[in-house]
């Protein structure tokens, strides 16, 4: 068995790289790896999550755990259930922001955290050697159903994030991808004092309303309908409700480390401690932390959450699209992070234009480079070798770091810098940079983006394709 785990859990394609026999063997072993009495169990809107969750239902209570199954809900249910309901695990069938012929696993631990390395790899060695114990007829665990339990999420939230004051009522509109958050983030919002629009909130697992991704290219074609409701912000989910993009009606798409900045800064407001973060974050994260007295930390991508376990003075976690505030859980929430801003925009009677005002801005890009599954490895390699060897030289810059801790990032002299690493649940490589001015950035992307598909076409890669954006 090849390594299991991904960036962000256990992904790929449905009967592929994901079936009912996966589900029933990681069920399985993780309540045996926790030892646990109890499971709590969610998932998304896939077509093809009841049968999956079914067999982590099964797998679970083979080895004589109870299972709480919460339903079709929100990815950040399932860890919040897991702390209300003192279980010892949890398991979320998702594929996030995959298309819909995917599927997959988001594991939590006894803590309502997701995995950490080193449990991951536990988690691997027991499901390849088949390491559990099953239980006889009289130990078998029980199954019982809590559907009841977004309502009490919904008031929880609302409760901890109601304005102290109300300056103004921000129109919202908020498109859930058709999305397991649906229900959820909506009424969260309208409950905070909100006028709310709602796009594609009909949960479908076919996602007829747009990709789960919310990425700038997806969502730009939406605006005009921002703009004609006259909305101060518009927010989009994925297709499980962990991840939140954020674009201003006027201005367009807010780039999402930009986001980080905004809470970061509201954080470093009320005190100081460090601000942990993914290495494809930029020069905005860096100016405000580093501006408020906070100490910046990179982690990789899918890891920030181990951060909080190595920093206790950690404020808050994140990467572009996912917010982690310890101080509501553990666990990444896209519907918090969207209700944080709606109380910040109440309280403060600006929208979300006028909010990130504070906020540097730099041009970043942000693609993705689909290849053939069996040549991306050959094809990354040849890039970071021209990234690190020749890419200075030709765009006349001195390079001021060599990051690797997820990938290869490249920090220059003049703050501009640009980082490549292959993801973790698709064929694809990552491309991410930043600088001064749109026209320096330009040409460093089309730089890397010229190279990448020489060397794909010369090893004969049959597939080429470049999703993403470049953000003035």
């Amino acid at each position: 068995m090849g390594k299991l785990f991904g960036t962000a859990g256990i992904r790929g394609r449905y009967l592929k790289d994901v079936n009912p026999e996966l589900g029933f063997k990681l069920g399985a072993t993780i309540a045996f790896m926790f030892n646990a009495k109890s499971l709590c169990v969610g998932g998304d809107g896939r077509l093809t999550t009841p049968i999956l969750k079914l067999s982590v239902i099964v797998g679970a209570m083979y080895v004589g755990t109870d299972v709480i199954d919460i339903g079709l809900a929100p990815l950040p249910l399932t860890p919040w259930s897991i702390r209300k309901l003192k279980c010892g695990c949890g398991i979320y069938v998702t594929a996030s922001h995959n298309p819909p012929t995917d599927n997959g696993f988001k594991v939590f631990n006894n803590k309502a955290m997701e995995l950490t390395s080193d449990e991951e790899k536990k988690a691997e060695e027991i499901l390849e050697r088949g390491g559990w114990v099953p239980k006889d007829w009289d130990a078998v665990g029980n199954y019982s159903i809590r559907q009841d339990l977004i309502h009490e999420y919904i008031e929880e939230l609302s409760s901890r994030l109601s304005p102290k004051r109300k300056r103004f009522t921000p129109r919202i509109l908020i498109d859930t991808a058709n999305g397991a958050a649906s229900h959820v983030t909506p009424k969260v919002l309208e409950s905070l004092g909100a006028k709310v629009f709602t796009l594609n909130a009909n949960i479908d697992g076919k996602f007829p309303g747009r990709i789960p991704e919310p990425r700038p290219d997806v969502l730009e074609p939406l605006r005009p309908i921002a703009q004609d409701l006259n909305v101060d912000v518009f927010f989009a989910h994925d297709g499980d409700g962990d991840r939140l993009a954020i674009v201003d009606p006027i201005k367009g798409f807010i780039k999402q480390d930009r986001v980080l900045a905004l809470i970061a800064y509201y954080k470093l407001m009320e005190s100081k401690g460090s601000i942990i973060v993914s290495i494809d974050c930029g020069n905005a994260l860096k100016d405000v932390v580093h501006e408020l007295g906070g100490k910046l930390v990179l982690t990789k991508l899918g890891k920030t959450h181990e951060g909080l376990l190595k920093y206790g003075d950690a404020l808050m976690a994140g990467e572009p699209w996912k917010l982690i505030d310890p101080s509501w859980g553990v666990w990444v929430d896209g519907i918090y992070q969207a209700a944080f801003i709606v109380k910040i925009m109440i309280e403060e009677g600006v929208n979300i234009r006028d909010l990130m005002k504070k906020i540097p801005d730099y041009p970043q890009a942000r693609y993705s480079i689909l290849v053939d599954e069996d040549l991306r490895n050959q094809i990354y390699d040849a890039m970071k070798e021209f990234l690190s060897e020749k890419l200075s030289r030709v765009l006349k810059k001195n390079i001021a770091e060599i990051l690797t801790i997820d990938g290869l990032r490249i920090n220059f002299e003049d703050k501009s810098w640009i980082l490549i690493r292959k993801s973790g649940t698709e064929p694809k490589i990552r491309l991410y940079a930043e600088a001064g001015r749109t026209s320096e950035l330009k040409e460093m992307i089309d730089l890397v983006l010229t190279y990448a598909r020489k060397i794909s076409k010369t090893i004969g890669s049959k597939i080429f394709n470049v999703e993403g954006a470049l953000i003035p």
